[in-house]
Parts: C-alpha cells; sequence; structure tokens
C-alpha cells in the first residue's frame, strides 16, 4: 500500500494514512451507529467545557501577549526571509490581501444572527436590560484580535521557518528548533495528522454553515420548498463539485478573481445597509465600539465565567467554540497569509495581520448588527430576535425590512456561494500541503478529486446525525491537543528566535584584526583544533608573559611608571597580569585567564567535523580592573599582547580624563562599599 501511495501521488505514507484513518472511521461511525456517535461525542464535548475551557482561553490569551510582544520587542525587527529579502508585494497590495483574508462566509452567518443572540441573552443585560453595546462588543470579541493573533502566531511561525530558515512551508518545519532533522520522522507525521485532521474539520465546518445558509437563501427566492438534510446535501455535492473542478483544471485564476468580486460585492452590500439602514446611528455607534472594544479587550480575554455560573452555557457554545473554530482553522487561514507575506519584518507583519482585519470586523458587526437590533427594536417588534435560534435565516429575514430586499439577498447568495467556493478550493491545496512528502511538488489532480470527496463525505455523514452541533463537537475535540501543539509551536519559535538574533549579532573575532595572511595556516590550525588547559597554559608561558615582561621593562626603564607582574599557573585558575599603579586612580590592570567553554553537543555528535571531540575548550581570556568584559586572545602573538595592552592603557588614560574618573578614582574596596 505504501508503495502504491508514493508511486501514485505524493502524499506522505504515515500522515494520509493516519488521518483518513481517524477522519472516515469517524464518518463510518456517524453512519453506522449515529445514536451512539452522537452521545459519545456530546459525552465528550461536556468533559472539555467543564475541564479543559480554561486551557483554551489561557491558550489565546498567551497568543495574543506573545505576538505583542514580539511586536513591540527588538525581535520585531527580524525579516521574514533574508536581512536583504524585499516584500513581495507592495504594502497596499498586502494590507488589501489581508482585508480579504477577514470576509468571508463566517460573518455572512453571523453579522446579524450573533449580535441579535447576545442581546436577547443574559450576557447582553446590563441593569436587566438589554443592551445592544454589550451585545456588539462580545461579537467582536469572539471575531477580533483574539481570532486574528491564532491566525498570527500560525502564520509567523510558518514564515518564519519557511522564508528565514530555508525549511519546507509546512507546519512541522515550525518545531525545528525543538527537534532538528527529527521533525522529518514520527514526531512530524504525528504533529502533521492532528493539523490535517483539525483543518479538514474546521473547513467542514464552516461549510455547513454555509450550507445552511444558502438552503435558507434558496427558499427565501423559492428555489427549493425546505431547508432540510437533503437540500444542504445537494448544496454541499454542487459547491464541492464546483470547488473540485477548480482546483482539477486549472481555472482557480479565474475563481481568485470572483473572489475578489466577491469582496467587491460583500463591500457594497455593506455600504448599501451602512446607508439605508439608521446611517447617523451607525456612524456614533461605531465610533463607541471601538472605544468599548479597547476598553474591555483585556480583561475579556481572560475570562471564563467562573464566577458568573448563570452564564456557563453562553460561555461554553459561543467563547469556547468560537476558540476551536479559530484554532482549527489556524493551518488553512496561517499558510495563506504567511505565503504573501515574504520580506515583512515580524513589527510590521504582526501588527498587519491583526489590526486591518479587526477594524474590518468592528465595521462589519455595528454596520449589520446594530441595524438589526434596531429594526427587531423599532420596525419588527421582536421578530428578528425570535429568529435567534434558526440564525440560517436571520439575514435574509433581516434583508426584507430593508429597500431592493429581492436584489440584496440575491447579492448575499451569490456572496455565499463564492465564498463557499473559495474556502474549498483554497481548503484543498491546504490539505494538499500538509499530506504532501514533498512540499515543492505539484499534486496529481485525484487527489484534489479525493479530498473533495472526503470533506463532502465528512460533512454529509456530521451533519446526518445532529447538525451543525456535531460539527462543532467533533472540532471542539481535535482543536485541544492542536492547542497544545500551538503551546509548544510558540516555545519553538522563541527558541528560533533567539538563536536568530545571536546569529546575526555575533561579530568577528576581536583578535582576528590581528591574523596576518602570510601565517594563514597557523591560524587555521588554531581554529580547527580544540585548546585544553594545557595549552592555555603554554600560551600563556612562551607569548603573553613574555610580552608583559618586555613591555613591562620598557614602561620601567624609559618612562619611569611602577609595575608589577602576577602569574599564577594552577590548573584552572591560571593566569598572568599586569598592573601599572596610579595613586589617584584605580590601577590599571591588563589581565589573561584561563576560561573553560562547554561545546555544542551538535559539534562533538557531527561527523564531519572529525576534530570535535570534548565537550569543553579552553581559551585565554583577558581580563580588566574596571570590570569590563574580555575577548578571546588566543590568536594574538607577542607583539599582538603588546599592541593590545598599549591600546587598553591609551582608553584608560583617555578616561582619566573624562567621565571614567568618577569610577576609576576609587579602589574597588570603597566603590563597593
Amino acid at each position: 500500500m505504501i508503495k502504491l501511495i508514493k508511486r501514485y501521488s505524493n502524499f506522505n505514507p504515515p500522515v494520509i494514512i493516519g488521518s483518513l484513518s481517524i477522519v472516515l472511521g469517524l464518518s463510518l461511525c456517524a453512519l453506522l451507529i449515529p445514536q451512539i456517535s452522537q452521545t459519545i461525542l456530546q459525552g465528550i464535548r461536556d468533559i472539555i467545557f467543564e475541564d479543559f475551557s480554561w486551557f483554551y482561553v489561557l491558550s489565546i490569551s498567551l497568543f495574543f501577549i506573545f505576538n505583542i510582544f514580539l511586536a513591540l520587542s527588538s525581535l520585531g525587527d527580524i525579516k521574514l526571509g533574508s536581512d536583504d529579502e524585499e516584500a513581495e508585494f507592495s504594502y497596499t497590495a498586502w494590507l488589501a490581501m489581508l482585508f480579504a483574508a477577514g470576509t468571508g462566509v463566517g460573518l455572512m452567518f453571523f453579522g446579524t444572527a450573533e449580535p441579535l443572540s447576545h442581546y436577547h441573552s443574559a450576557v447582553g443585560l446590563v441593569d436587566g436590560a438589554p443592551s445592544a453595546k454589550e451585545a456588539l462588543f462580545r461579537s467582536i470579541f469572539h471575531w477580533g484580535i483574539n481570532a486574528w493573533t491564532v491566525y498570527g502566531i500560525m502564520a509567523l511561525a510558518l514564515a518564519y521557518f519557511g522564508f528565514r530558515y530555508k525549511l519546507p512551508l509546512s507546519l512541522r518545519s515550525c518545531f525545528y528548533p525543538l527537534w532538528k532533522d527529527k521533525i522529518n520522522g514520527p514526531r512530524g507525521h504525528i504533529i502533521d495528522i492532528i493539523a490535517l485532521c483539525v483543518t479538514l474539520l474546521g473547513i467542514v465546518t464552516t461549510l455547513g454553515f454555509g450550507a445552511a445558509q444558502l438552503g435558507a437563501g434558496f427558499l427565501y427566492i423559492d428555489i427549493i420548498s425546505t431547508n432540510d438534510f437533503s437540500a444542504q446535501t445537494v448544496i454541499i455535492i454542487i459547491i464541492m463539485s464546483i470547488a473540485v473542478l477548480s482546483a482539477v483544471t486549472g481555472i482557480d485564476k479565474g475563481v481568485k478573481l470572483l473572489s475578489e468580486i466577491n469582496i467587491s460585492v460583500a463591500l457594497v452590500l455593506m455600504l448599501f445597509v451602512l446607508c439605508a439602514g439608521p446611517t447617523l446611528l451607525l456612524l456614533n455607534t461605531m465610533v463607541e465600539n471601538f472605544g468599548y472594544y479597547l476598553s474591555h479587550i483585556l480583561g475579556q480575554s481572560f475570562y471564563t465565567s467562573i464566577y458568573t455560573p448563570e452564564t456557563r452555557p453562553w460561555f461554553f457554545s459561543w467563547t469556547i467554540l468560537f476558540w476551536a473554530w479559530w484554532l482549527s482553522w489556524a493551518p488553512f487561514v496561517g499558510m495563506f497569509i504567511a505565503r504573501i507575506s515574504k520580506g515583512r519584518t515580524i513589527r510590521e507583519f504582526i501588527f498587519g495581520v491583526l489590526i486591518i482585519p479587526t477594524v474590518f470586523t468592528i465595521v462589519w458587526f455595528t454596520i449589520f448588527g446594530n441595524t438589526a437590533i434596531y429594526i427587531d427594536e423599532t420596525v419588527a417588534n421582536g421578530a428578528l430576535g425570535a429568529l435567534t435560534d434558526k440564525p440560517e435565516q436571520l439575514l435574509f429575514a433581516f434583508l426584507e425590512y430593508l429597500p431592493l430586499s429581492s436584489l440584496t439577498s440575491l447579492l448575499s447568495i451569490i456572496v455565499l456561494a463564492l465564498f463557499f467556493i473559495t474556502s474549498a478550493d483554497s481548503g484543498i491545496y491546504v490539505l494538499n500541503n500538509i499530506a504532501a512528502y514533498d512540499k515543492s511538488t505539484s499534486s496529481p489532480k485525484w487527489q484534489c478529486l479525493m479530498w473533495g470527496s472526503v470533506m463532502s463525505f465528512l460533512a454529509i455523514s456530521l451533519l446526518s446525525i445532529g447538525g451543525l452541533n456535531v460539527l462543532q463537537s467533533v472540532t471542539l475535540i481535535l482543536a485541544l491537543p492542536f492547542a497544545a501543539l500551538m503551546v509548544i509551536m510558540c516555545y519553538s519559535l522563541w527558541q528560533g528566535l533567539l538563536t536568530d538574533t545571536q546569529y546575526f549579532n555575533t561579530k568577528l573575532s576581536t583578535t582576528s584584526i590581528y591574523w596576518d595572511s602570510k601565517n594563514w595556516k597557523q591560524g587555521l590550525a588554531k581554529i580547527l583544533n580544540q585548546t585544553q588547559s594545557e595549552d592555555v597554559i603554554s600560551f600563556m608561558k612562551t607569548t603573553a608573559l613574555p610580552a608583559m615582561y618586555q613591555l613591562n621593562k620598557e614602561l620601567t626603564e624609559e618612562y619611569g611608571l611602577t609595575t608589577r607582574i602576577d602569574k599564577h599557573f594552577n590548573g584552572n585558575d591560571a593566569s598572568v597580569e599586569l598592573t601599572i599603579e596610579k595613586e589617584s586612580m584605580r590601577n590599571f590592570t591588563y589581565g589573561i585567564k584561563l576560561v573553560t567553554q562547554e561545546v555544542s553537543d551538535h559539534l562533538i555528535e557531527d561527523p564531519n567535523i572529525p576534530h570535535i571531540t570534548e565537550s569543553t575548550n579552553a581559551i585565554p581570556m583577558t581580563y580588566f580592573s574596571d570590570g569590563r568584559a574580555g575577548y578571546d586572545a588566543q590568536y594574538m602573538t607577542r607583539e599582538d599582547i603588546i599592541t593590545d595592552i598599549i591600546r587598553q592603557y591609551e582608553r584608560y588614560l583617555t578616561l582619566s580624563d573624562d567621565v571614567g574618573y568618577d569610577i576609576m578614582s576609587h579602589d574597588a574596596e570603597e566603590t563597593a562599599e
């Protein structure tokens, strides 16, 4: 079987076998034992709600804090690519694509449904009365920075290791600092299996929402008579067939053009609602929604409802399910954002990814959500609020209260269908990428058909036993281990960034300025051979000490200075130092001591570096009376050491007439007191 997979596909056998076993096993259970499957899923869902909801909240909050820290720290200057890498897209084009990533089926489905649901629930009450401001805040909170921080951290890790470390643009590459080449073994396979399953379920859940809302739209314009399971099944099959056709025939450029047109139509629809609705009210609420969101976002990010038991059901069914949904979409959206962000600095990447989609989210929910609440209270007499248990119908019921409802409903259906198609088309690409053995090769066309069939089969089988609730339950379950995986990924990214900083900030050895091109062989021999304690002591006796004696003679006989030379050759405390005494200031001291440094295990184990065998190196390190950090002196000759002492002494004398006098005019003991 493995040979067949390798011959006829670019799949990684362990990944595709493991992931399909899980997904198809889940689908078959749903079809063969639906009642038992639903009971088991509900039981696991309840356990996660009660025992692990805190972990979802903490994980999302940690991702947010980590993003902001990286953006504000010096690490934000690091480029996603080489230091001289130019951004692949202009700033305007890049922001436009981020803006496009912030739109989709979800906003169409929840733009009116979620604010109305919160408005008529316990969390929408302030002083016992419904609060539109609180309802809008809860909606924006679920779709704003907290959602995009999940996408952002995933995209950042993918882009950083892909473009900076030159690794394949895959999830397993994000763990390279922790496991090195072991990411190509079983650990990497497990990562890809988890990522593939959770991504597949995230896309399928979104397709379930899209099918339900498209069914409601077709019902509204009398294309179908009932929006039941059969109708939604037909919708899924038709839409997935178009998506697969797009992926197989290579008409994806046309689909991308349609996607751009689709975003424009969505914006036109939004502006229409702004103008046709209570425009002045919306402009005022938009400003206040921005302020209320910014002032409450931090506290709400850590909210677990533990002190308000009456809101626990709402917290579980909204916040936790949304966090699971965003986690499941992280590889999907993260891959897209990473691919368009080459050449950006980490700082501009994070601020762009977090701010642009969040601003659009606030504007979208204000226009659709506040208008829906206004109509429900002043025109519909609660008719819209009565439909909160049928969210797929709310958008079309809402549009009936605005002018040109037939046209806007038709536009909404077109927007939904195209979002549906482009999401499925992009999903096929991402699933192929995760499952691929070689990420740089193109996938055979039959794989697109396979993924389309798997997504359709999974969506239909899970919808058959419990509708959208079952899809959400499975996503919730698989997102839990993926959240833990992303926490580990953040630590791996941190290690990679620290290594990056250390590598690019490391300068040439101070003593390399003394290297003589005529003696390059001797210099090479010193570099490629480990020095031990006896080598350093020999250097002190044959090079450093004679140099100090020679300079000392010149200082005393020619200039009458008071000096002394101290030497110790006892094991690891070996040192030699020259001191020039001065009455009004701390004495000048130039010393060389033996210092041991640990050698990386990777160097010792590398067969291509056979001369590195010991776990430590011994080096002669300079030191000074003012406590400054020294440097390696092992490449110096006698003349180099004399020259270096004179350079340091010149600095000492210069500082005696400058700012250093206040420090150097006391003995070390007096300074310590």
